[in-house]
Order: C-alpha cells, then sequence, then structure tokens
C-alpha cells in the first residue's frame, strides 16, 4: 500500500488540514493519508496533550474514512517530533507500505535544516501542497487559508469557529475546555 504521511501538530485539527488530506488523496499516486500528530513540537512550542490531539485527529479523519487514517506512532516514539525519525519507526512497523510524505510549500525550503534532512529526502518522496505565502508548485491547488494559531486565537478570544473546525472536532473542544484562555 501507498501511505502518504500527513505530520504536524494538528493543534487543533481544522478544515483545511481535512482538504489536504482530500487533495492528496484524489492527485497523487497514494492508498492512504494517514495524519500523524507530533507528540512534542520540535521547536518547543506548546501544544495541547498529545492524547486530545490524537482524539481530535481521529475526529478530523472520520469524516474522510477509510482512506484517511491516524497514526499514534509518535506517542510511542516519545520525546521531540523528528521526521526522519518517525518515518524510519513506520517504516519498521510497516515494510510492507512505501511511505511519501505531506508538507506545505512553506516549509519546502527548510528540509535540508531538519534533523536528518539529506537522508530524509532520500528516502520517501515529497508531495508539496501549496499554503497562503508561499509559491504554488506546478499545477497545485492553494489550500484555503486557515490555520491552527488563528483557530486557537478566536477560541481563547471566545470568537465563533464556524466553518474552520470540523463540528466532531469543535465539539471535543467545548467538551474538554481546550484552548480557553491561551492562543
Amino acid at each position: 500500500m501507498r501511505v502518504a504521511l500527513f505530520g504536524g501538530s494538528f493543534n487543533p485539527p481544522h478544515v483545511a488540514h481535512q482538504m489536504v488530506a482530500l487533495y492528496v488523496l484524489e492527485t497523487a499516486p497514494v492508498d492512504e493519508v494517514w495524519f500523524v500528530p507530533a507528540y512534542e513540537h520540535a521547536f518547543g512550542k506548546p501544544l495541547a496533550p498529545f492524547a486530545d490531539r490524537l482524539s481530535m485527529c481521529e475526529l478530523a479523519a472520520a469524516a474522510l474514512r477509510p482512506r484517511v487514517r491516524v497514526s499514534g506512532v509518535e506517542g510511542e516514539i516519545g520525546g521531540r517530533s523528528l521526521t526522519l525519525r518517525t518515518v524510519r519507526r513506520l517504516t519498521e512497523l510497516h515494510p510492507e507500505h512505501t511511505f511519501s510524505l505531506v508538507i506545505g510549500s512553506d516549509l519546502q525550503g527548510d528540509i535540508a535544516s531538519w534533523y536528518g534532512g539529506d537522508e530524509l529526502q532520500r528516502t520517501v518522496p515529497f508531495i508539496v501542497v501549496a499554503r497562503p505565502g508561499s509559491p504554488a508548485p506546478p499545477g497545485g491547488v492553494l489550500m484555503p487559508d486557515v490555520s491552527s494559531s488563528a483557530v486557537r486565537a478566536a477560541l481563547a478570544a471566545g470568537k465563533s469557529v464556524d466553518g474552520l473546525v470540523p463540528r466532531a472536532v469543535l465539539d471535543y473542544i467545548v467538551r474538554k475546555g481546550l484552548y480557553q484562555g491561551l492562543a
């Protein structure tokens, strides 16, 4: 099976994440997309608890099943999220799959500075998705300008995030009291 790994903080997952997954499924040579929430942000940014972000990813993926799944491998690995380490572990766990990596166009120039960036580029092909403020890859489609940081800021300010976050994810956020008083 050909699997596109879609890693991120997913703090929280929003509708643009779902759109990216659907876009990749419909345009790239892959059979599935796996959301892979980071256990700990690579640069130490504060995140909601991993278990909550994993649960919210499951809720976001539910609308796109059966071709979108969620991997909790980063919880097993622990520590800072390092993409190469995650790819290595998933390759060990699933030698029958071939993996690719979904990244935003805003990250394309940074890969060489990532932990093991050169090895990562030799190990997996990249599927680049256009992000607002970054050039779109040839033939690429620009995804909506929705960000988790904007969603968190709106929630902290008591503003509506209708249309930005899947309803099931928003219900979870409200039920758990996530993102109140912090952006």
